[in-house]
């Protein structure tokens, strides 16, 4: 076990190590460029389709399960999660307050990103043998760069399909599990086998019934969560302009020793701000586009246009104000990190109360992460055995709940940490080599050549 851990830790320094988030940054910045920074400039845009999105398209041809709203709520449910909560503050106690600038400038970049994984998403979808829609990165890659490149399509779904266990799952409830038993003291046991029984409800309806929850759940959670971070910045309103300035300051300067805090300097700032901010939206990793190719629409731009917006809420919205609450507190001086430091800033300004308020919404974040992921896995896992195979696959992540809600999952961790990564490589390479399609199917629908169904698309992307 000691050498699979020594060669595990190995490849997960390299896959989040500098190229990685170079790699995963530097395609972001193509994309943003590509598309003229047109996800920045149509934010307005996306929130407007996004509401009107809340039921299927009409005149849609092509119609997939649920609707543009629940694609995006779905994507959040598996995004907004523990790294909204523990993984902002584990940047800030690691990279101090600048790592919170590269967190913006993080989203900022990979609100491109998202916008292209579900232009492609939807143009490449396909129909399996239920009649449902089925979609994502092992689709784009295998029909938009063509049977050849099958076996990278492969290898994501495979990385995926191990990588939901991990990081969608196990780590999930073992979160959840841990807060409760501190704040509550629930006992790990009861708290897994509860989340197996409503997980394996919802579950097991597929993704229609998966949706219905996540678009019910996540506006409620992400309101809420942000509801009691106002509360807080209230009580300490005459902080924030010092935290404000200190995130700009650091993000460029380093920021030395103070209390418990060991000091940062500018490229742990980077590192850690882009790090965590990827793994919070995760833009790049290829898995929202999973959940937006069901979505019940025929224009991919559309689609995309509302899919970054996914990196927006989840980043420059919940993320920001988890930071300003640590920053306006004194624990983040104290040495100490992830979701106990989260929890002891809000009970600064809540006193009693913070700390359950943390809880609690780390459980549900926790709870719509696992349900997102599930989807994920499934569809990685039918890509690489069929239809048969996805009932087996969510009986198996079913299971796993109770297991890690009870187990010590350092090297399952690491583990689904290092696959979840590896699964940004093939993504980015289809991302890569489709942005020309991306670029035209843009160009085309803000000039209104809208992409009928029938029309003989191939032509299309060979033209781009």
């Amino acid at each position: 076990m000691d050498s699979l851990t020594a060669v595990f830790s190995a490849i997960n320094g390299v896959v989040w190590g500098p190229l990685m988030l170079i790699l995963l940054f530097g395609v972001g910045i193509y994309l943003q460029l590509g598309l003229r920074l047109l996800p920045i400039r149509k934010l307005g845009l996306g929130f407007s389709l996004l509401w009107r999105g809340r039921r299927s398209e009409a005149d849609s041809h092509d119609q997939g399960e649920i609707s543009p709203f629940n694609a995006l709520m779905t994507a959040l449910s598996a995004t907004i999660g523990t790294g909204n909560i523990a993984g902002v503050a584990t940047a800030i106690a690691l990279g101090g307050p600048g790592a919170v600038f590269w967190m913006w400038l993080t989203a900022l970049v990979g609100m491109a990103t998202k916008f292209a994984e579900a232009v492609l998403a939807v143009r490449y979808r396909e129909t399996d043998s239920n009649g449902n829609h089925v979609g994502g990165p092992m689709y784009y890659i295998r029909n938009g760069l063509g049977k050849r490149w099958a076996w990278l399509g492969g290898l994501f779904a495979f990385f995926g399909a191990i990588a939901a266990f991990g990081i969608g799952n196990t780590v999930q409830a073992n979160s959840v599990a841990d807060a409760l038993t501190t704040s509550f003291g629930v006992p790990a046991w009861l708290t897994g086998v509860i989340i197996m029984v409503l997980a394996g409800a919802v579950i097991l309806g597929g993704i229609k019934r998966i949706s219905s929850v996540a678009g019910k759940l996540v506006p409620l959670m992400a309101v809420a969560y942000f509801a009691a971070g106002v509360v807080v910045l209230i009580i300490n309103a005459d902080q924030i302009g010092g935290a404000l300035g200190t995130i700009f300051e650091h993000a460029f300067q380093p920021i030395a020793a103070s209390g418990g805090f060991a000091g940062a300097a500018v490229a742990a700032a980077i590192r850690f701000g882009v790090a965590r901010g990827i793994f919070s939206n995760e833009a790049g990793l290829g898995s929202a586009p999973i959940a937006h190719a069901a979505a019940q629409t025929r224009n991919p731009v559309r689609q995309g246009l509302i899919a970054m917006l996914g990196t927006f809420i989840d980043t420059l919205v919940v993320c920001t104000m988890t930071a300003l609450v640590i920053l306006t507190s004194t624990h983040w001086l104290d040495g100490e990190s992830g979701a106990g430091l989260t929890s002891l800033s809000f009970d600064s300004a809540l006193p009693g109360i913070g700390q359950h308020i943390v809880a609690i919404a780390l459980s549900i974040f926790a709870f719509t992460t696992i349900l997102g992921w599930s989807f994920y896995g499934e569809k990685c896992f039918q890509y690489l055995f069929g239809d048969r195979a996805i009932l087996l696959y969510r009986i198996l992540f079913v299971l796993a709940v109770p297991v890690g809600a009870m187990a010590k999952l350092d090297f399952i961790w690491l583990v689904a940490d290092t696959f979840n990564a590896m699964m940004a490589i093939p993504n980015l390479i289809a991302l890569a080599l489709l942005s020309p399609v991306v670029f035209k199917l843009t160009r085309d629908h803000f000039a209104g050549k809208t992409v009928l169904p029938g029309e003989a698309l191939e032509d299309r992307d060979r033209d781009a």
